[in-house]
């Protein structure tokens, strides 16, 4: 359940990420509430997998579905550049956060 509560958070933490481009472009009660929301949620879910898992370990995925997400996201939605660069970097970030999981 743990794993799935990580999941949950790092999901959450892009939505609120998402949020704060929304903001930066249109200022909008609702896209402030999702963004507290989503960062709120994150965080709440975040606390219940590091009850099991480690700090190192579930911090590390956090942040790598968060960056990770944030910038494809960013691509997807907000027509960031999408070229092989950027898609390694997000490669690396989420192959060195697995790596952290099987190393431990």
């Amino acid at each position: 359940m743990e794993w799935m509560f990580l999941i949950l958070a790092g999901l959450f933490e892009m939505l609120g990420v998402a949020m704060i481009n929304k903001l930066n472009k249109e200022r909008s009660w609702r896209a402030f509430l999702y963004m507290a929301g989503g960062f709120a949620l994150s965080f709440l879910f975040l606390s219940q997998a590091m009850k099991v898992l480690p700090m190192g370990t579930a911090y590390a995925i956090w942040t790598g579905i968060g960056a990770s997400g944030g910038a494809i996201l960013g691509m997807v939605i907000y027509g960031e550049p999408r070229n092989l660069p950027r898609v390694l970097c997000i490669a690396t970030v989420l192959a060195a956060a697995v790596g952290l999981k099987l190393a431990g």
